[in-house]
């Protein structure tokens, strides 16, 4: 007989014991100290007797038919030791000593003696249990030991939540049946009475099999009747129990139930663990989902932004001008609506996707998978450098359509300045030919041909008057020729024709006057009134022509001091007519004079001054002509100086509004660079702070319209100058959008900072002390540490110490600094401090942000899933298997997950490979980056 008077080191298990194993803080005798025993009266209740008879030979069954036989008595067929020897080998997995086969007592005795020992050598000590007792057939004894090897290797390796062996079993149901209603689970006897426990625990693993809600609290055998036929067919968890039994007995026995009840754990234990193995990768395959979802929306956004840049971009360098002023402000406007309609969603769009771009890779460092690397060209980098150039284009473009506006405005103001010329000397050269082709002089006399010589001489006088004209004429045309004038071929044409007569005259009238001087011996008389007149006459008439010609030019001015110059220089020429007048008046009497003397002496005129064409009626014409036209002159001039003093108001009032605006928006991003240092308080009150900042920002945008329909108004009115601010529509334009890019920006990384702190569980002190500890070595306020600064900070946060020269400070030498890490066990050298500034800084900027900052002190300090975690949670589902599939998937998976899955997972190569084996092993190691999925 085992000897159970030992050291109490190990469990003891008996009649008088039949109790809980070690864990969760006492021994398995402990609690079955203060149960009913067998020993009580050394005898047991008959009700008692008659379940535990039942259950034990159904638990005994139900391992002894896994090889092939069972019992039909409980303290008959155990009494030659060879079943007993069998139910050992079978629950426990190990062989025991070769039985005995003899028939004699002495050999039933060894063998169940082979058995006991098997017992003791796990642990239990046998209370007043003997090999004797066994072979002679003693229910108490047989059942005690029976229930011995139940609790051993039944019920002592349950264990929840740091409980084990029968409190733990009671503690599984108990959180099992909590959600269900008249369930109450106290104890292994009366709870059960009604079935109703048991009904709930089949229903909570399999709610297919019962339907909970039609069952009765006051039907008790209904109940569990129906539990114990559900559990015996689709369980395979054998009947121990009778309902009338239970039903029938005051309080039923408890280690019967208790024996039952086991058989529910064990049977739902392998569930359970596939449960959580299926939760565990559903969650990971959620996270990569959502991760594919965003990197797939980047690329479309990238790949949209990119294409509307690359098709902007070419007809913002287009640079063919037009033709004409109208046509070109067409462009002018077809640009003012690209301005307000077409870019500022792009703007959008683009600080959109740097934001969306963030927040996925703080997505990816949270669930430990690899950066997102964007497809080539789509980086936000590749994004940028194409914003600057669309930006490099639209302004050359603007300024290039002012220029060309400009340009066509002079060419058309030069063009009619050249028809006009054009036109007046055309008009003067009309009949010159033909007048210096005359031969009259053959037939003329001698005071005839004087007189021919005077005109000549006059025309000669008239011709050099018109020498600056024709100058001015091809002057005129070289300019529009250089500025690319569209109808500079019949501009031309026309000089051309202009030149070339000039040249006609030039000759012409060389040889006029030689024929003339070959005959002027004989010309003696000449009317030197009449002389005297033609060369007063002539200048004089150049003169009014000249006036007429400056009074009908026409004018362009950009400013209020252009018009008063203009103005002056006409009151100035106004000043001069007086004199003009009694120049006229002069002229006017040599003309009377001339006719007086030949009236006093009876000299017939021809009517004409044979020295000039210009009559007295012509410069009385030509003189009220000028008379006519000042007063429209100052009229024009007038309107000229009512528009200037429009455009001043309008460039006063729109430097007004601009000197607010502008101003207003550098101090707000100053705010924003103050407020993105000095963050109080929690995340969430800094997240609403800065939404409610921009939305106060937001709401300041009809200021920017107003000055947008004022800077309108001005590039209406052609106004290309204002001196009264600095700052140019474009100027406030850039400086808006960057507030907004610079707000947003801001407002995500308070975002990411939330979900870094809820990953990875960082208190709001922890974040807090982070915080101001960035702040407190950012010397400059930047919103980055350098290496030096970085190191410091991190000595903040944990080893605060000093050495024998000085105290850590932010700004020690790199030597000291390391020598103090080291002194404090922070080992901290070159290779060290390397690979922490390849984590915080991977593109080596030299510089460390407050996200990159945060995401390294989360990282040092809290764990995430691991690829050999998600690898042991598909072997689970696999039934401990190198492989799995896809049937097996989509039994423990949901369906898009499962179909995930089967999609990506290679097929299974190894030695034991069956139809259909999947390789989960490479897939799990390809989620977290470290081979190709």
């Amino acid at each position: 007989m085992v000897d159970y008077h030992a050291a109490n080191q190990s469990y003891q298990y008996g009649p008088s014991s039949g109790g809980n194993g070690a864990g969760g803080g006492g021994s398995m005798g402990d609690y079955m100290a203060q149960e009913d025993d067998w020993d009580r009266d050394l005898l047991l209740d008959p009700a008692w007797e008659k379940q535990q008879r039942k259950t034990f030979t159904a638990w005994c069954n139900s391992h002894l038919r896994k090889a092939g036989t069972q019992i039909e008595n409980i303290d008959e067929d155990f009494r030659d030791g060879l079943k007993l020897m069998l139910l050992l080998e079978v629950i426990s997995g190990e062989r025991l000593p070769k039985p005995e086969r003899g028939k004699m007592r002495v050999h039933k005795i060894n063998n169940v003696n082979k058995a006991l020992d098997f017992i003791a050598s796990k642990g239990v000590k046998l209370v007043s249990i003997g090999a004797e007792e066994i072979v002679d057939g003693n229910a108490k004894m047989t059942l005690g030991m029976i229930w011995t090897i139940i609790l051993r290797f039944a019920i002592q390796d349950i264990s929840v939540e740091e409980t084990s062996a029968k409190e733990g079993l009671l503690l599984w149901c108990q959180r099992k049946t909590a959600p269900y209603k008249n369930v109450n689970v106290q104890n292994f006897h009366i709870s059960w009475k009604d079935g109703l426990a048991f009904n709930a625990l089949i229903h909570r693993h399999r709610p297919e099999l019962i339907e909970y809600d039609k069952l009765r609290k006051d039907d008790p055998v209904t109940n569990l009747n129906n539990a114990f036929e559900v559990a015996e067919k689709y369980l395979d968890i054998p009947k121990m129990l009778d309902a009338e039994d239970i039903v029938n007995t005051a309080r039923p026995d408890e280690k019967a139930i208790m024996t039952y009840v086991s058989s529910f754990y064990h049977a739902f234990s392998g569930a359970q663990k596939a449960e959580t193995a299926a939760n565990r990768i559903c969650k990971v395959l959620a996270v990569n989902q959502e991760n594919e979802h965003l990197m797939e929306d980047y690329e479309r956004l990238a790949s949209d932004l990119l294409e509307w840049i690359r098709r902007t971009i070419p007809w913002l360098e287009d640079r063919v001008p037009q033709k004409t002023i109208q046509e070109m402000q067409q462009k002018l406007e077809d640009f003012r609506d690209y301005r307000r309609v077409h870019k500022p969603p792009k703007v959008q769009e683009k600080c959109q996707l740097e934001i969306n771009f963030n927040t996925l890779q703080t997505k990816l460092r949270l669930s430990n998978r690899p950066a997102f690397m964007p497809s080539e060209g789509k980086m936000v980098s590749d994004i940028n450098n194409g914003w600057q150039h669309l930006e490099q284009a639209e302004k050359g473009y603007e300024e290039w359509l002012l220029n060309e506006i400009r340009r066509l405005e002079r060419l058309d103001h030069l063009a009619e300045k050249f028809r006009q010329k054009a036109s007046i000397h055309e008009a003067w050269t009309d009949g010159k030919e033909a007048m210096l082709k005359q031969r009259d002089y053959e037939t003329a006399t001698l005071s005839d041909i004087k007189a021919l010589i005077r005109k000549h001489e006059a025309f000669e006088s008239d011709l050099a008057a018109h020498q600056d004209r024709v100058e001015q004429i091809a002057a005129i045309a070289q300019e529009l020729n250089e500025l690319d004038y569209y109808d500079s071929h019949n501009v031309n044409t026309r000089c051309q024709k202009i030149c070339d007569q000039w040249d006609a005259l030039g000759s012409l009238t060389h040889s006029r006057r030689e024929a003339l001087e070959k005959t002027e011996k004989q010309l003696e008389t000449i009317d030197q009134l009449h002389l005297e007149y033609a060369k007063r006459a002539a200048p004089f008439n150049n003169w009014m022509e000249s006036a007429m010609e400056d009074l009908q030019d026409m004018f362009i001015v950009h400013t209020i001091e252009e018009i008063e110059g203009l103005i002056s220089a006409h009151d100035q020429f106004k000043s001069t007519l007086p004199d003009a007048d009694r120049e006229r008046e002069a002229i006017l009497a040599i003309h009377k004079e001339a006719q007086r003397i030949a009236e006093s002496n009876h000299i017939k005129l021809s009517g004409s001054n044979p020295y000039t064409t210009v009559t007295p009626q012509i410069i009385n014409s030509k003189w009220e002509k000028v008379q006519q036209l000042v007063p429209k002159r100052d009229h024009a001039l007038l309107e000229e100086q009512s528009k200037q003093q429009s455009n001043e108001h309008l460039r006063r009032q729109f430097a007004s509004q601009a000197n607010i605006v502008g101003p207003w928006i550098q101090t707000k991003m100053e705010e924003i660079g103050r407020i993105s240092i000095e963050m109080n308080g929690t995340l969430e009150d800094q997240l609403n702070h800065l939404k409610r900042y921009e939305r106060s920002i937001v709401d300041y945008k009809p200021n920017l319209d107003l000055l947008e329909q004022q800077h309108q108004l001005i590039q209406e009115a052609l106004i290309f100058d204002n001196k009264h601010t600095n700052y140019t529509m474009e100027h406030i334009r850039v400086g808006w959008e960057q507030l907004l890019t610079t707000i947003a920006r801001t407002i995500n990384e308070v975002e990411n900072q939330i979900l870094t702190r809820d990953a990875k569980g960082i208190s709001q002190e922890q974040m807090q002390e982070f915080r101001a500890s960035f702040n407190h070595f950012d010397k400059d306020h930047g919103g980055a540490l350098g290496p030096e600064e970085f190191k410091a900070c991190l000595i903040s946060l944990g080893y605060d110490v000093e050495n024998d020269r000085q105290k850590q400070t932010g700004s020690m030498d790199s030597d000291d600094f390391r020598a103090l890490l080291i002194s404090t066990g922070y080992s901290l050298g070159d290779a060290e401090f390397n690979r922490i500034m390849s984590v915080v800084d991977p593109n080596h900027s030299g510089l460390v942000t407050f996200q990159a900052f945060i995401d390294f002190m989360s990282r040092e300090t809290t764990d995430t899933d691991t690829a050999d975690q998600v690898i042991a949670s598909f072997k689970v589902l696999a039934g401990d298997k190198n492989f799995i599939t896809a049937e097996e998937l989509r039994r423990e998976l949901p369906p898009d997950q499962a179909e995930y899955c089967i999609a990506r997972m290679a097929p299974y190569q190894g030695p034991d490979a069956v139809p259909g084996a999947l390789d989960y092993k490479s897939f799990s190691t390809a989620l977290y980056g470290e081979s190709d999925l």
